[in-house]
């Protein structure tokens, strides 16, 4: 049997240092593995013990990588285990096979854009006009396709994100805040999709998925099983789905669990899923793991 994993990325396997969430004392804190570096300086994590889960997930199975990242954003994570033979970048935009964009599902995406929804250009305007200095930081494009400004999300009025998601609805787009990320993305524009068309490629008998944030609600349906930490958007939101299962665990712990589920529903007996099945050895959680950490605030 052929699995199928599609993961989101940030605050779902990996996480910044002000998302990791470490509430236990400090002598009990798991150890980290370093998994990005940007301009020189430390980024991302993930639990050393989380680095050989997903090892063994990526034996195991077909993992994707399903992220909102532009592909120079996801290329300069160093996640171990083998290297994902497909990887999904700017929100089901790109499509990667071997590291390597394929041109014509591209193509095929900015046509579907195109005929639903409004010009990404129309949002930009929009979005340079009604921004108020006091809490938006910058604005940026994200490969052409969406927009996403970086904002002080504690000075951010949620009305005047409110009628922003009320707008962008009318033109076709979604809204999504995370972190200190406000993005603006095409409501054609989906992790689904990609997701859809990978399973057809592997031919998957299986899709497992997992994610945090509201841009990843298509993803969780599409899979036939999926997870969702116990912080995010989606967590906030209350949102669930009946083959979506929430997770208490919050912040990098999280990575942990959901990486347990993945191998447990994959026949690959990771302790503490509660599935049969024999294949990868997979490490044991320790003891220091127990406490459930806080929401993550920001996201890199």
């Amino acid at each position: 049997m052929t699995v199928m994993v599609a993961s989101d990325l940030d605050r779902t396997l990996i996480y910044s240092a002000a998302a990791l969430g470490l509430t236990m004392p400090d002598a009990r804190a798991p150890r980290l593995l370093c998994v990005e570096v940007h301009e020189s300086r430390p980024l991302s994590f993930m639990t050393e013990t989380a680095a050989g889960l997903l090892t063994a997930l990526g034996d195991a199975t077909v993992f994707v990588p399903t992220t909102t990242r532009s592909r120079k954003q996801y290329q300069r994570i160093n996640l171990p285990g083998p290297a994902p033979a497909y990887a999904i970048c700017a929100n089901g935009g790109h499509l990667l096979v071997d590291g390597v964009t394929d041109r014509d599902w591209h193509a095929d995406v900015q046509r579907r854009l195109a005929a639903a929804c409004a010009p990404l250009a129309e949002i930009q305007d929009h979005l340079a006009a009604i921004g108020d200095p006091l809490w938006v930081r910058k604005q940026r494009v994200a490969e052409d396709l969406f927009a996403y400004l970086v904002v002080e999300r504690e000075l951010t009025p949620e009305s005047w994100v409110a009628e922003l998601t009320g707008w962008a609805a009318e033109r076709g787009w979604t809204v999504s805040l995370q972190g200190r990320k406000l993005y603006a993305v095409p409501g054609p524009l989906t992790k689904s999709a990609a997701v859809h068309e990978v399973a057809r490629r592997t031919g998957a008998d299986l899709t497992l998925a997992a994610g945090d944030s509201l841009l990843d609600a298509d993803l969780l349906l599409a899979a036939d099983r999926a997870w969702r930490p116990g912080h995010g958007e989606l967590a906030e939101a209350g949102w669930t789905a009946p083959a979506v299962q929430a997770l208490a665990e919050r912040g990098v712990l999280a990575g942990e669990r959901i990486l347990r589920e993945f191998l447990g529903a994959a026949g690959s007996g990771a302790p503490g899923s509660g599935a049969p099945g024999s294949g990868a050895a997979v490490p044991a959680p320790a003891t220091a793991r127990a406490s459930a950490p806080a929401s993550a605030e920001v996201r890199p």
